[in-house]
């Protein structure tokens, strides 16, 4: 399974089939599973701490399987969430890229880092 040949609703069942397995649903509430979302995030950005953008690709060279690792448990927990909150995560995703076009439409935020309340 890769990126091209892989839908997110096999992937929430992969993780659904998981928990069930392990009899964790009862941890798995929306509240418990956005502060584990939190969590991982965090321990993704920890593998950045204290070095430089330009540094940040070659950590990804350095550390690849460690930092991939962390990109699955970010992942696992937003599918978990989607999947017990009942969130389409692509419908959430597509509305979420309107939002940001319509926040920061190219003519004003095209290479700009600005907030779109400053540009």
């Amino acid at each position: 399974m890769n990126d091209q040949n892989t839908n997110l609703e096999n992937l929430k069942n992969i993780a659904t089939e998981l928990v069930q397995q392990r009899d964790w649903n009862q941890f798995h509430t929306p509240k418990d599973l956005s502060m584990n979302l939190s969590v991982e995030a965090n321990e993704l950005l920890e593998k950045f701490l204290w070095i430089t953008s330009k540094a940040s690709f070659e950590e990804i060279d350095k550390n690849r399987q460690e930092i991939e690792d962390e990109v699955g448990d970010v992942l696992f927990s937003i599918l978990r969430f989607c999947s017990v909150s009942n969130i389409d995560t692509t419908a959430a995703f597509l509305q979420k890229i309107e939002k940001i076009k319509l926040k920061y439409p190219i003519e004003k935020a095209k290479g700009r880092h600005d907030k779109y309340t400053k540009l």
